[in-house]
């Protein structure tokens, strides 16, 4: 069946994107990209696909504008508490037994991730002797990553899944509220080193322990969830973690006898 006209629009934008700006966008998935860049049309104020790539060819800032709705920056803090309940319960005491540690989390969007990690590894005595590395492609979500302020509506709910990922003090503990927003403790952030980084094109961070990448391979079709496993593989170190998104397995991939289930449930692994 032959391509539809939208669909070929699609593919030629994304084409100029990655030639222009050299963010791949190609083997991203065609229908969840279809929907990002149909919602992006109107506030771009275009009426068509070809008339946007016009757009965007000749428009850096229009081009950054419609990487928010490619990337679609969106998470929470401790997001699927059970997830880091089971790292605070299964992973962390192996990480215990290095004099340091190196954690990549991979498309770390806003920074709630981040800062949840930072939180579960200074209760648990390890965010001294951690770097971690917070990576992205859309500079704008590492930008408030970086700031760490947060909606002061949303810490009830954060709250909560603080508590149910098995935290030890009071969340409040870790902001300060003013005008309607939550400034997290910079402290947190010390051993941060934020980086922008294409699981697309480019390589692998130096040996790491713990590599942690939810909720984006769902976005990748099959050759560039495989190309992503396989930077993960190659940054671990002998015997180091893998936690994946609560939709997101290694069980079909090229990977899955290079790994071992550590907690299935959770989607955390351990490299073989």
């Amino acid at each position: 069946m032959p391509a539809s006209s939208i669909d070929i629009e699609i593919r030629l934008l994304i084409e100029a994107i990655y030639l222009k700006y050299s963010y791949d966008f190609r083997n991203y998935s065609g229908a969840s990209q279809k929907r990002r860049v149909l919602h992006a049309l109107p506030h771009l104020q275009c009426s068509t696909i070809s008339e946007l790539q016009a757009r965007v060819l000749h428009d850096p800032t229009a081009f950054m504008q419609l990487l928010q709705f490619l990337t679609i920056p969106v998470s929470e803090m401790f997001r699927d508490p059970l997830y880091f309940l089971s790292l605070r319960q299964q992973v962390v005491p192996f990480l215990k037994t290095y004099p340091s540690l190196k954690i990549w989390v991979a498309g770390c969007s806003t920074g709630e991730e981040i800062y949840s990690m930072a939180i579960m590894l200074k209760e648990e005595g390890l965010l001294d002797r951690s770097l971690i590395y917070a990576t992205d492609i859309n500079p704008v979500s590492l930008e408030k990553a970086r700031k760490g302020v947060f909606p002061l509506e949303k810490m009830r709910a954060y709250t909560a899944n603080y508590q149910q990922a098995g935290g030890k003090a009071s969340f409040s503990d870790y902001y300060t509220a003013g005008y309607e927003a939550a400034l997290f403790d910079k402290s947190l952030c010390e051993n941060v080193s934020f980086a922008d980084h294409s699981l697309a094109t480019d390589a692998v961070f130096s040996e790491t322990h713990l590599v942690c990448c939810r909720n984006v391979l769902i976005y990748f079709n099959r050759h560039l969830q495989e190309r992503a496993l396989g930077l993960f593989h190659d940054s671990l170190c002998h015997r180091g973690f893998l936690g994946l998104g609560s939709k997101e397995s290694i069980d079909f991939s090229d990977y899955a006898t290079r790994f071992e289930p550590l907690d299935k449930t959770q989607r955390i692994y351990r490299k073989l």
